[in-house]
């Protein structure tokens, strides 16, 4: 099972590892032609109703696997507006081949005529909400129809995710789904066809430029719409917090807040004038801060704990208080995670141990990622919460999934850069969730890592990631 905006991620990342999307779509074609075949062996006219996006390109590519019978192409819009390059290049190849294509650019001219199959088209996985002229007059007109009626992915009208519709949707019989089945077509009265078309596990297991796919923005964004954080650190160190609330701002993050003991704060401000700092009484994190820094919390969408807290037993017991009460979301880095384990919490963590930590939280390791992907999977389900733990491979796993991911380089050793991976973290879990917001900011932080040393060559510093952490976040989408 997988949902509309996983699927996406996963056919980007198969084009990242390169299996073409093209041949993507010629399998899918494939597969929706060889449905119509099989429930329909009798039928001679066959009408296939497109939009102008990948959908519609899937079903150009059927066409010209219906020889067999009486097949019709009725494009919903004009050819210069399909929107994407090989949705096009396959219409060209029917009109170029002189296969039978209508275009149809006024709904009230659409007239299939008396098919024995339709073929639904029109919308795929990623539109959602209620369907508009000509796609609305269209399913109107299909469903009107006495024909055997074949979707591809999901019918048009229809939320893959739910299984609901908002209006109109075309009422399919059979519904061809790619890779694997979307959670809302079984709510349909539909029989659902999944068609292996050659996606690869690596594009699910491996962290691509896909998963950045989910840091879109609204035009219509106001401040905090994308996360206020609060980082509480500093103490024993002064540059953790900063590198952590300095990465928070730049994966995204509204307004970045640090709490820290006022003995430091002064110069955990000089690291940068972005920084709005919320300083508490004494030289490190105690019991007694614990009930301001929870008034603190509650204002805030997420909170990175543990950069440069130290590990006075002090400390380790405000933090197991802090924890304890909080029932926010969280990320949990350095000293701070060997407490993890043995608390009772209500709140979402991401823990973001090293393999030395993790076996200090009690987890167990390997130096190969396939052992370690098992055994971070089994600690993450005992543990009850995500871990992104570090190492050549990250390994990411909330104990029902996990994922890997390959980006950074040897240069990413030094000092910092998991106070990075810890801020970058904190930002994009404010509008992600656990599990796909671990993945991104381990992609994205080991990325700026490889930034760093295509240009400059090893000897990075983690300060050097945060100017390259835009660039891995947005810089490497695929649209």
């Amino acid at each position: 099972m997988i949902t509309a905006g996983r699927m996406a991620a996963v056919d980007a990342n198969a084009a990242a590892l390169g299996v073409p999307r093209k041949q993507l779509m010629e399998s899918s074609g494939n597969a929706v032609a060889r449905v119509v075949r099989e429930v329909a062996p009798d039928a001679e006219r066959v009408a296939i109703v497109a939009g102008r996006g990948n959908n519609g390109g899937d079903a150009f590519v059927a066409a010209r696997f219906l020889d067999a019978f009486d097949t019709r192409t009725y494009l919903l819009g004009r050819p210069e507006t399909i929107s994407t390059d090989i949705a096009r290049e396959n219409y060209e190849a029917l009109r170029e081949a002189e296969y039978a294509v209508e275009t149809v650019t006024d709904s009230r001219d659409l007239d299939v005529g008396d098919p024995d199959v339709v073929v639904d088209a029109m919308l795929g996985t990623g539109v959602t909400g209620a369907l508009r002229d000509p796609e609305a007059a269209a399913a109107r007109e299909v469903n009107a129809l006495d024909a055997t009626v074949v979707a591809v992915d999901v019918p048009s009208g229809v939320d893959a995710d739910t299984g609901e519709s908002e209006g109109v949707a075309v009422e399919a019989e059979h519904v061809v789904t790619f890779h694997d089945e979307k959670p809302g077509l079984s709510r349909l009265d539909a029989t659902v066809h999944v068609a292996d078309i050659g996606i690869p596990a690596a594009a699910e297991t491996f962290t691509g430029p896909g998963d950045l796919l989910a840091l879109g923005r609204d035009p219509q964004s106001h401040k905090g719409d994308h996360g206020e954080v609060l980082v509480v650190g500093g103490g024993p160190y002064t540059g953790a917090p900063a590198l952590a609330a300095g990465a928070a701002l730049r994966a995204g993050a509204d307004l970045v807040r640090v709490a820290c003991p006022e003995r430091v704060a002064r110069e955990v401000q000089g690291y940068s004038e972005n920084f709005i700092l919320v300083p508490f009484e004494g030289e490190t994190l105690a019991p007694d801060h614990v009930d301001g820094l929870l008034q603190r919390a509650a204002d805030h969408d997420v909170v990175v704990f543990g950069p440069g807290l130290g590990a006075a037993a002090e400390t380790l017991e405000a933090v197991g208080e802090f924890l304890a009460r909080y029932d926010g979301r969280a990320v949990v880095d350095a000293d701070a995670l060997q407490v993890v384990p043995e608390v009772e919490t209500d709140a979402t963590l991401v823990c973001t141990p090293h393999q030395g930590e993790l076996r200090k939280m009690g987890g167990s390791t390997s130096e190969e990622w396939r052992e370690r992907e098992a055994l971070v999977a089994e600690f993450a389900s005992d543990l009850g919460h995500t871990l992104l733990v570090k190492g050549a491979y990250d390994v990411v796993s909330d104990g029902t999934e996990t994922r890997v991911n390959r980006t950074g380089n040897p240069g990413m050793t030094v000092g910092g850069t998991g106070d990075v991976l810890a801020g970058v973290a904190g930002a994009v879990l404010c509008t992600q969730e656990p599990l796909d917001a671990a993945a991104i900011a381990a992609y994205a932080n080991g990325r700026a890592g490889d930034l760093v040393v295509e240009e400059r060559g090893f000897g990075l510093v983690a300060t050097d990631l945060l100017e390259r952490v835009p660039e891995a976040m947005w810089g490497e989408r695929d649209e």
